[in-house]
């Protein structure tokens, strides 16, 4: 009987500790400095900055633990303008800087839009405050934006709003961009990059690309600069909208990581949510994403939802984009979380 309860006392203690598999083997630790707030799982690392180019998740510090890959952009998850269609030409003297839209370039490609509101959040926006919340078996992270700049006849203060949601055991976090509009708009629409850009040279960072409404790219197609209209872009209503919408980059083997190298993905949980998405070369793999583009007016909201996170293969995304699609909005608070339609 004594052996019998020294074990289960020093199982106990193993629990208590992290050492041995189990309830309460593992939690999820955050830490905070004056820039940045640092979140590790049993699974994944990644960092939220407070200061300098803000939103989503920072540059470099998505770590899959399975692994050891990290994300090669510029950051996840991050957020630009709000947009419309339509070209600011006629009033391009009396916008501020950083509003002007120019089309007709490799950049931006031959569409005309523009701005409604301002400025860029990740460059511009400078200092976040970005709340931690903890519940049982997840963190989330939420951070806002009251934009402070509008074209003519246009209001300012629309408001940006993120939550991250990272979750014990999942090398995948869930998060949801919203605006709450201030201002009318036949098509307004929030630019963000989904997941992510591709820093490489000739490839050297990664093998392929997959768009579930084009398919598998090879490296290759990106060794030279190209518009975003010229290939590998969707828009709702002149492509057929795909079952899934899941955009990835495989991540090419190094010394780091390990025999299997994983696929880094983002996943817009209602592909109906997305008015126009692309992924060119400008220097690096440029990954944009437009979502909203339906008339709104001031007082109203619209969102949507994603799941961005490693994966072995397309056959494990297309699992975990079933299990949580269909929804645009994430609720969370310390009893717990759910996604929305």
């Amino acid at each position: 009987m004594l052996d019998k309860m020294c074990l289960l006392s020093l199982f106990l203690l193993l629990v208590h500790f992290g050492m041995c598999g189990g309830v309460g083997a593992w939690e999820i630790k955050v830490s905070e400095t004056d820039d940045e707030i640092i979140i590790s799982t049993d699974a994944l690392e990644a960092k939220i900055a407070k200061r300098g180019y803000v939103t989503g998740v920072k540059a470099n510090s998505f770590l899959d633990k399975k692994t050891g890959a990290r994300d090669l952009g510029y950051g996840l998850d991050i957020a630009d303008w709000i947009m419309e269609p339509g070209s600011d030409e006629a009033y391009r003297d009396r916008l501020p800087k950083e509003m002007v839209y120019e089309f007709g370039n490799s950049y931006h490609g031959k569409t005309a839009k523009r701005s409604i509101e301002g400025p860029q959040i990740c460059t511009q926006a400078k200092e976040l405050k970005p709340r931690v919340i903890r519940g049982d078996g997840f963190v989330a992270i939420h951070q806002s934006f009251d934009y402070r700049l509008a074209a003519p006849e246009k209001k300012i203060g629309s408001k940006w709003s993120q939550i991250l949601l990272f979750q014990e055991g999942k090398r995948f976090f869930i998060s949801m961009q919203r605006i709450d509009a201030v201002n009318d708009s036949d098509a307004m629409f929030l630019r963000i990059d989904m997941p992510g850009h591709i820093k490489h040279q000739q490839g050297d960072s990664f093998s392929e690309v997959y768009l579930s409404y084009r398919g598998t790219i090879a490296a290759s197609e990106f060794f030279t600069d190209f518009a975003p209209d010229e290939k590998f872009s969707y828009t709702r209503g002149r492509d057929r909208m795909p079952e899934r919408f899941i955009r990835a980059y495989h991540i090419r083997g190094k010394e780091n990581v390990g025999d299997k190298s994983p696929w880094l993905a983002g996943m817009t949980l209602d592909a109906d949510a997305v008015s126009e998405a692309w992924c060119h070369q400008r220097g690096y793999v440029c990954m944009i994403e437009e979502f909203g583009g339906r008339p709104i007016k001031a007082g109203e909201a619209f969102s949507a939802a994603f799941v961005v996170g490693f994966f072995d293969d397309i056959k494990e995304m297309e699992a975990v984009y079933d299990e949580y699609r269909g929804n645009r909005n994430l609720a969370v608070d310390e009893r717990g979380w759910r996604l929305e339609h």
